[in-house]
Protein backbone atom coordinates (compact mmCIF):
# COMPACT_ATOMS: atom_id res chain seq x y z
CA UNK A 1 0.00 0.00 0.00
CA UNK A 2 1.24 3.50 -0.90
CA UNK A 3 1.90 6.00 1.54
CA UNK A 4 -0.91 9.00 1.90
CA UNK A 5 0.51 11.76 -0.11
CA UNK A 6 0.33 14.51 2.57
CA UNK A 7 1.05 13.23 6.26
CA UNK A 8 0.40 16.32 8.92
CA UNK A 9 0.96 15.39 12.66
CA UNK A 10 0.12 17.65 15.76
CA UNK A 11 0.83 20.45 13.86
CA UNK A 12 0.83 23.65 15.62
CA UNK A 13 0.74 27.32 14.77
CA UNK A 14 1.37 29.74 16.90
CA UNK A 15 1.73 32.80 16.94
CA UNK A 16 3.42 35.81 20.01
CA UNK A 17 0.98 38.49 20.49
CA UNK A 18 2.61 41.55 22.84
CA UNK A 19 0.26 42.36 25.85
CA UNK A 20 0.94 44.31 28.99
CA UNK A 21 2.45 47.86 29.11
CA UNK A 22 5.22 49.58 27.26
CA UNK A 23 8.25 48.85 29.61
CA UNK A 24 7.06 45.62 31.13
CA UNK A 25 5.56 44.04 28.14
CA UNK A 26 4.40 40.49 28.15
CA UNK A 27 3.67 37.81 24.59
CA UNK A 28 0.72 35.77 25.33
CA UNK A 29 0.80 33.10 22.23
CA UNK A 30 -2.58 33.37 19.65
CA UNK A 31 -2.94 29.44 19.07
CA UNK A 32 -4.03 29.63 15.21
CA UNK A 33 -3.54 25.92 14.65
CA UNK A 34 -3.31 23.52 18.11
CA UNK A 35 -2.34 20.10 17.41
CA UNK A 36 -4.03 18.98 14.06
CA UNK A 37 -3.08 15.61 12.26
CA UNK A 38 -4.10 14.16 9.24
CA UNK A 39 -3.57 12.16 6.42
CA UNK A 40 -4.83 13.22 2.09
CA UNK A 41 -4.36 10.57 -0.34
CA UNK A 42 -3.40 11.09 -3.80
CA UNK A 43 -6.22 12.19 -5.81
CA UNK A 44 -8.93 12.88 -2.80
CA UNK A 45 -10.01 16.21 -1.73
CA UNK A 46 -10.23 17.27 1.73
CA UNK A 47 -12.71 20.03 2.68
CA UNK A 48 -11.94 22.32 5.54
CA UNK A 49 -14.92 24.05 7.55
CA UNK A 50 -15.68 26.39 10.45
CA UNK A 51 -16.04 29.64 11.51
CA UNK A 52 -13.74 32.89 10.56
CA UNK A 53 -11.03 32.50 12.73
CA UNK A 54 -10.69 29.24 13.34
CA UNK A 55 -7.22 28.28 11.63
CA UNK A 56 -8.37 27.29 8.50
CA UNK A 57 -6.23 29.34 6.16
CA UNK A 58 -3.57 29.32 8.68
CA UNK A 59 -3.09 25.01 8.68
CA UNK A 60 -3.59 25.60 4.63
CA UNK A 61 -0.56 27.79 4.71
CA UNK A 62 1.52 26.12 7.00
CA UNK A 63 0.78 23.05 5.27
CA UNK A 64 2.82 24.67 2.06
CA UNK A 65 5.79 25.94 4.76
CA UNK A 66 4.68 29.68 3.37
CA UNK A 67 4.05 30.35 7.60
CA UNK A 68 6.57 28.39 10.03
CA UNK A 69 5.09 25.72 12.26
CA UNK A 70 5.45 26.25 16.19
CA UNK A 71 6.01 22.06 16.48
CA UNK A 72 4.76 19.07 14.65
CA UNK A 73 5.48 17.39 11.12
CA UNK A 74 3.97 18.10 7.82
CA UNK A 75 5.52 14.69 5.68
CA UNK A 76 5.20 15.12 1.79
CA UNK A 77 5.38 11.37 0.20
CA UNK A 78 6.99 9.88 3.77
CA UNK A 79 9.86 12.69 3.72
CA UNK A 80 9.84 15.32 6.33
CA UNK A 81 9.41 18.81 4.72
CA UNK A 82 10.28 20.62 7.67
CA UNK A 83 13.70 18.97 7.78
CA UNK A 84 13.74 20.05 4.03
CA UNK A 85 17.14 22.12 2.89
CA UNK A 86 15.99 25.46 0.96
CA UNK A 87 16.70 23.86 -2.42
CA UNK A 88 15.36 20.88 -1.60
CA UNK A 89 11.96 22.83 -0.38
CA UNK A 90 12.17 25.03 -3.81
CA UNK A 91 12.42 21.39 -5.81
CA UNK A 92 9.32 20.46 -3.54
CA UNK A 93 7.26 23.69 -4.31
CA UNK A 94 6.09 22.84 -7.92
CA UNK A 95 4.31 19.93 -6.32
CA UNK A 96 2.84 22.37 -3.83
CA UNK A 97 0.21 25.06 -5.51
CA UNK A 98 -2.08 27.32 -4.16
CA UNK A 99 -5.22 29.51 -5.44
CA UNK A 100 -5.88 32.31 -3.33
CA UNK A 101 -9.55 33.84 -2.23
CA UNK A 102 -9.27 37.57 -3.72
CA UNK A 103 -8.48 36.49 -7.60
CA UNK A 104 -7.48 40.30 -8.22
CA UNK A 105 -5.53 40.89 -5.12
CA UNK A 106 -3.45 37.51 -5.69
CA UNK A 107 -1.93 38.54 -9.22
CA UNK A 108 0.55 41.35 -10.50
CA UNK A 109 -1.31 43.95 -11.85
CA UNK A 110 2.31 45.31 -13.99
CA UNK A 111 2.06 42.00 -14.98
CA UNK A 112 0.32 39.97 -18.80
CA UNK A 113 -1.99 37.38 -18.46
CA UNK A 114 0.15 35.67 -19.95
CA UNK A 115 2.98 36.35 -18.24
CA UNK A 116 1.39 35.39 -14.78
CA UNK A 117 0.49 32.22 -15.75
CA UNK A 118 4.22 31.21 -17.42
CA UNK A 119 6.11 32.90 -14.27
CA UNK A 120 6.26 29.07 -12.87
CA UNK A 121 7.33 27.98 -16.46
CA UNK A 122 9.70 30.03 -16.35
CA UNK A 123 10.92 29.30 -12.69
CA UNK A 124 11.44 25.69 -12.96
CA UNK A 125 11.68 25.15 -16.52
CA UNK A 126 14.54 27.35 -17.69
CA UNK A 127 15.54 24.97 -20.50
CA UNK A 128 12.31 25.56 -21.96
CA UNK A 129 12.22 28.20 -25.06
CA UNK A 130 9.83 31.05 -25.24
CA UNK A 131 7.96 29.42 -28.31
CA UNK A 132 7.38 26.24 -25.61
CA UNK A 133 6.26 28.57 -22.86
CA UNK A 134 3.89 30.24 -24.93
CA UNK A 135 2.62 26.92 -26.21
CA UNK A 136 2.19 26.25 -22.98
CA UNK A 137 0.22 28.49 -21.75
CA UNK A 138 -2.00 28.97 -24.91
CA UNK A 139 -3.41 25.27 -23.77
CA UNK A 140 -3.36 25.80 -19.76
CA UNK A 141 -5.79 28.92 -20.95
CA UNK A 142 -7.91 27.13 -23.01
CA UNK A 143 -8.49 24.23 -20.66
CA UNK A 144 -9.44 27.11 -17.54
CA UNK A 145 -12.31 28.49 -20.33
CA UNK A 146 -10.02 31.72 -21.34
CA UNK A 147 -9.13 32.42 -24.84
CA UNK A 148 -5.34 32.43 -25.90
CA UNK A 149 -5.76 35.81 -27.22
CA UNK A 150 -6.52 37.04 -23.78
CA UNK A 151 -2.56 36.71 -23.09
CA UNK A 152 -1.18 39.69 -23.42
CA UNK A 153 -4.29 41.93 -21.31
CA UNK A 154 -3.48 43.16 -17.72
CA UNK A 155 -5.28 41.76 -14.63
CA UNK A 156 -7.84 44.98 -14.11
CA UNK A 157 -8.87 44.40 -17.57
CA UNK A 158 -10.95 41.22 -16.63
CA UNK A 159 -13.60 40.05 -14.01
CA UNK A 160 -13.39 38.43 -10.89
CA UNK A 161 -13.88 35.04 -12.47
CA UNK A 162 -11.61 35.47 -15.41
CA UNK A 163 -9.14 36.78 -12.62
CA UNK A 164 -9.35 33.29 -10.62
CA UNK A 165 -9.34 31.56 -14.07
CA UNK A 166 -6.05 33.00 -14.41
CA UNK A 167 -4.87 32.05 -10.39
CA UNK A 168 -5.94 28.65 -11.44
CA UNK A 169 -3.97 28.62 -14.59
CA UNK A 170 -1.40 29.58 -12.71
CA UNK A 171 -1.73 27.07 -9.95
CA UNK A 172 -2.08 24.31 -12.41
CA UNK A 173 0.30 24.99 -15.31
CA UNK A 174 3.05 22.83 -13.37
CA UNK A 175 0.76 20.41 -12.80
CA UNK A 176 0.97 19.96 -9.10
CA UNK A 177 0.15 16.98 -6.71
CA UNK A 178 -0.95 19.10 -4.12
CA UNK A 179 -3.31 22.16 -4.64
CA UNK A 180 -4.47 24.17 -1.08
CA UNK A 181 -7.49 26.07 -2.47
CA UNK A 182 -8.13 29.16 0.14
CA UNK A 183 -11.30 30.53 -0.32
CA UNK A 184 -11.59 30.30 -3.94
CA UNK A 185 -15.18 31.01 -5.08
CA UNK A 186 -16.24 33.34 -1.90
CA UNK A 187 -15.60 36.33 -3.72
CA UNK A 188 -17.28 35.52 -6.78
CA UNK A 189 -20.81 36.22 -7.93
CA UNK A 190 -22.84 32.76 -7.25
CA UNK A 191 -23.50 32.44 -10.94
CA UNK A 192 -19.48 32.66 -11.09
CA UNK A 193 -19.10 30.19 -8.06
CA UNK A 194 -20.20 26.84 -10.12
CA UNK A 195 -18.54 27.50 -12.95
CA UNK A 196 -15.41 27.32 -11.06
CA UNK A 197 -16.12 24.41 -8.66
CA UNK A 198 -16.60 22.78 -11.68
CA UNK A 199 -13.55 23.58 -13.66
CA UNK A 200 -11.57 22.69 -10.30
CA UNK A 201 -13.21 19.09 -10.07
CA UNK A 202 -12.62 18.56 -13.91
CA UNK A 203 -8.70 19.33 -13.80
CA UNK A 204 -8.35 17.14 -10.36
CA UNK A 205 -9.53 14.44 -12.54
CA UNK A 206 -7.52 15.41 -15.24
CA UNK A 207 -4.45 15.78 -13.45
CA UNK A 208 -5.09 13.42 -10.46
CA UNK A 209 -3.91 15.78 -7.80
CA UNK A 210 -5.26 16.06 -4.53
CA UNK A 211 -6.56 19.46 -2.75
CA UNK A 212 -7.14 21.12 0.33
CA UNK A 213 -10.34 23.11 -0.20
CA UNK A 214 -10.74 25.72 2.91
CA UNK A 215 -14.17 27.35 2.48
CA UNK A 216 -17.22 28.66 4.55
CA UNK A 217 -19.84 27.55 1.91
CA UNK A 218 -20.62 24.52 3.45
CA UNK A 219 -23.04 23.11 0.02
CA UNK A 220 -20.05 23.79 -2.11
CA UNK A 221 -17.68 22.04 0.11
CA UNK A 222 -20.09 18.56 -0.30
CA UNK A 223 -20.00 19.18 -3.65
CA UNK A 224 -16.77 19.10 -4.35
CA UNK A 225 -14.85 17.14 -1.37
CA UNK A 226 -14.10 13.46 -0.31
CA UNK A 227 -13.65 14.16 3.46
CA UNK A 228 -14.02 16.77 5.62
CA UNK A 229 -12.51 18.62 8.53
CA UNK A 230 -14.37 20.81 10.86
CA UNK A 231 -11.99 23.35 12.74
CA UNK A 232 -12.62 25.38 15.55
CA UNK A 233 -10.47 27.62 17.66
CA UNK A 234 -7.60 25.62 15.78
CA UNK A 235 -8.93 22.31 17.13
CA UNK A 236 -10.36 19.39 14.55
CA UNK A 237 -13.90 18.81 16.20
CA UNK A 238 -14.35 16.24 13.21
CA UNK A 239 -12.90 14.41 10.62
CA UNK A 240 -15.27 12.18 8.45
CA UNK A 241 -16.32 11.59 4.69
CA UNK A 242 -18.32 13.83 3.44
CA UNK A 243 -21.72 11.35 3.31
CA UNK A 244 -21.05 10.23 6.96
CA UNK A 245 -20.58 14.07 8.03
CA UNK A 246 -23.41 15.54 6.45
CA UNK A 247 -25.56 12.49 6.84
CA UNK A 248 -24.88 11.62 10.60
CA UNK A 249 -22.76 15.07 11.88
CA UNK A 250 -21.75 13.98 15.57
CA UNK A 251 -20.56 17.02 17.19
CA UNK A 252 -22.30 19.67 18.85
CA UNK A 253 -20.48 22.14 16.33
CA UNK A 254 -20.78 20.49 13.25
CA UNK A 255 -24.30 19.98 14.12
CA UNK A 256 -24.73 23.77 14.20
CA UNK A 257 -22.80 24.36 11.28
CA UNK A 258 -25.07 22.08 9.63
CA UNK A 259 -27.92 23.36 10.79
CA UNK A 260 -27.30 27.09 9.20
CA UNK A 261 -27.18 26.07 5.77
CA UNK A 262 -30.07 27.43 4.22
CA UNK A 263 -32.32 25.44 2.22
CA UNK A 264 -34.19 26.98 -0.48
CA UNK A 265 -38.04 25.90 0.00
CA UNK A 266 -39.04 28.56 2.46
CA UNK A 267 -41.24 25.78 4.26
CA UNK A 268 -38.39 23.56 4.61
CA UNK A 269 -36.35 26.13 6.18
CA UNK A 270 -38.49 26.56 8.76
CA UNK A 271 -39.66 23.16 9.75
CA UNK A 272 -36.22 22.01 9.63
CA UNK A 273 -34.64 21.13 13.44
CA UNK A 274 -32.11 23.57 14.25
CA UNK A 275 -28.77 22.98 16.77
CA UNK A 276 -28.92 25.40 19.61
CA UNK A 277 -25.08 27.19 20.27
CA UNK A 278 -24.89 30.02 22.59
CA UNK A 279 -22.70 32.89 22.26
CA UNK A 280 -19.71 34.50 20.16
CA UNK A 281 -16.42 32.43 19.11
CA UNK A 282 -13.87 33.12 22.22
CA UNK A 283 -10.90 34.97 21.92
CA UNK A 284 -8.07 32.74 20.55
CA UNK A 285 -5.81 34.50 23.05
CA UNK A 286 -7.67 33.20 25.98
CA UNK A 287 -9.35 30.03 24.85
CA UNK A 288 -11.89 27.86 27.04
CA UNK A 289 -9.89 25.08 29.47
CA UNK A 290 -10.87 21.41 28.74
CA UNK A 291 -13.07 21.32 25.20
CA UNK A 292 -13.15 24.63 23.65
CA UNK A 293 -16.36 24.54 22.67
CA UNK A 294 -17.71 24.06 26.06
CA UNK A 295 -18.69 27.89 26.04
CA UNK A 296 -21.31 27.55 23.15
CA UNK A 297 -22.24 23.99 23.58
CA UNK A 298 -25.85 23.02 24.53
CA UNK A 299 -24.22 19.53 26.39
CA UNK A 300 -21.78 21.13 28.18
CA UNK A 301 -20.90 19.41 31.63
CA UNK A 302 -18.10 19.28 34.31
CA UNK A 303 -15.96 17.44 32.23
CA UNK A 304 -15.94 19.15 29.40
CA UNK A 305 -14.18 22.22 31.00
CA UNK A 306 -12.12 19.68 33.42
CA UNK A 307 -10.50 17.56 30.24
CA UNK A 308 -9.89 18.34 26.03
CA UNK A 309 -11.85 15.71 25.13
CA UNK A 310 -9.17 13.19 23.16
CA UNK A 311 -10.02 12.52 18.95
CA UNK A 312 -12.31 8.65 19.06
CA UNK A 313 -12.77 6.70 16.09
CA UNK A 314 -16.67 6.29 16.28
CA UNK A 315 -17.02 4.75 12.94
CA UNK A 316 -15.06 3.87 9.78
CA UNK A 317 -12.75 6.91 9.33
CA UNK A 318 -14.78 9.14 11.65
CA UNK A 319 -13.17 11.03 14.13
CA UNK A 320 -14.95 13.32 16.57
CA UNK A 321 -13.54 15.09 19.77
CA UNK A 322 -16.17 15.51 22.35
CA UNK A 323 -17.20 13.86 25.83
CA UNK A 324 -21.06 13.48 24.66
CA UNK A 325 -20.84 12.12 21.06
CA UNK A 326 -23.21 9.40 21.91
CA UNK A 327 -25.92 11.74 23.06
Amino acid sequence: MSPPLLQVRDLRVHFPVRTGGVLFADYTPLKAVDGVSFDLAAGETLGIVGESGCGKSTLGRAVLQLLPPTSGAVAWLGTDVDLADKAALKARRRDMQVVFQDPLASLDPRMTAGAIIAEPLRNYHPELSSPDIKARVARMMEQVGLLPAMLNRYPHEFSGGQCQRIGIARAMILKPKLVVCDEPVSALDVSIRAQVINLLMDLQRELQLSMLFISHDLAVVRHISHRVMVLYLGKMMELADRDSLYRAPRHPYTRALMTAVPIPDPDQERAKPRAVTFGDLPSPLSPPSGCVFRTRCPKATAICAAAAPPLEAVAAGQLVACHHWRT
